[in-house]
């Protein structure tokens, strides 16, 4: 079903090609193919949700064992195979992609769309230019393709609302981080006075670093205080360090609290999705009609 012709009201969470602006064909092979692609809602849509994700996932995995040194040595020509029949199948994914949207240049552009080319071009890039595989950073280039874990989230509607939440609250997570900020810049300055090069606070910046550490509940012990008032200091730290780490927790999942309190109980009987805005006629997941004596 199209989201262009589905009625009824729709949650932040709902995000597809036509929502993004990337532009929807009206008929014809790209409106098929548009469907199947973009839209999740149907069994073809569903059946190619699902073999990408298993793909994403499985080439992912190649990736990893082939920085196995053992694993690269007996079966290093193997995965190379294997990697490039993921490459071919992400590249055709993409071109249609590209193809199906009445906009291809603002998906290209798009962040899903930067990252789907980032998850194939290192594998063409070593294939243009092999002389590049004698040199050691072209193992940080290779490692590019894990990228492809990240289009995981395009099809997973959890993810998307964790994403708003942070959105939502990136001001108060920001004013609180700038306010620890404040905390280790004045207490690594003041333990750099009080300790001072010969144990170790051999700069101010070296100092914060010992305070971000602190702060964190780290503790590298690279760098320790001597004196009674520098351990004093550092106890404090420690003890700020515990409710340093549940600010940030608090707000995002207070965030998450009240957007699920905008949406109402009403399940729908087709896939059991939840929260539906009050007033919704129709699910958000599948398009099936609510019933109206939930």
């Amino acid at each position: 079903m199209s989201t262009e012709h589905r009625p009824g009201p729709y949650p932040e969470s709902y995000v597809s090609a036509e929502n993004l602006g990337f532009g929807q064909p009206a008929d014809g092979w790209r409106r098929r193919l548009y469907i199947i692609i973009f839209e999740s809602h149907t069994p073809a849509g569903l059946a190619f949700d699902v073999c990408l994700l298993l793909a994403i996932v499985a080439s992912v995995l190649v990736v990893m064992l082939d920085s196995v040194d053992s694993i690269h040595n007996a079966y290093g020509q193997r995965l190379h195979y294997v990697e490039w029949v993921f490459t071919a199948f992400f590249s055709f994914e993409y071109l249609a992609r590209l193809s199906c949207v009445q906009r291809p240049g603002r998906y290209a552009r798009s962040f899903f769309g930067v990252v789907d080319l980032l998850s194939v071009l290192p594998t063409y890039l070593a294939f243009f230019f092999p002389g590049l595989h004698s040199l050691v950073d072209i193992r940080m280039l290779r490692m590019l393709r894990i990228f492809r874990v990240l289009k995981l989230t395009a099809y997973l509607v959890e993810y998307r609302q964790l994403a708003q939440a942070l959105r939502a609250s990136r001001r108060k997570v920001m004013v609180f981080l700038s306010a620890v900020a404040i905390v280790v810049v004045l207490l690594g300055t003041v333990m750099y006075v009080i300790e001072g090069p010969g144990n170790g606070f051999s700069s101010i910046p070296v100092s914060v670093y010992w305070a971000i550490t602190t702060m964190t509940t780290v503790g590298f012990g690279d760098i320790t205080p001597h004196t009674d008032a520098g351990r004093a200091i550092a106890s404090v730290m420690m003890l700020l360090g515990w409710g340093t780490l549940a600010v940030p927790t608090g707000i995002v999942t207070a965030e998450i609290t009240t957007r699920r309190g905008d949406g109402t109980d009403v399940r729908c009987h087709a896939c059991a999705a939840t929260g539906h805005p009050r007033g919704a006629r129709f699910c958000y997941e599948c398009g099936v009609p609510l019933q109206a004596d939930q």
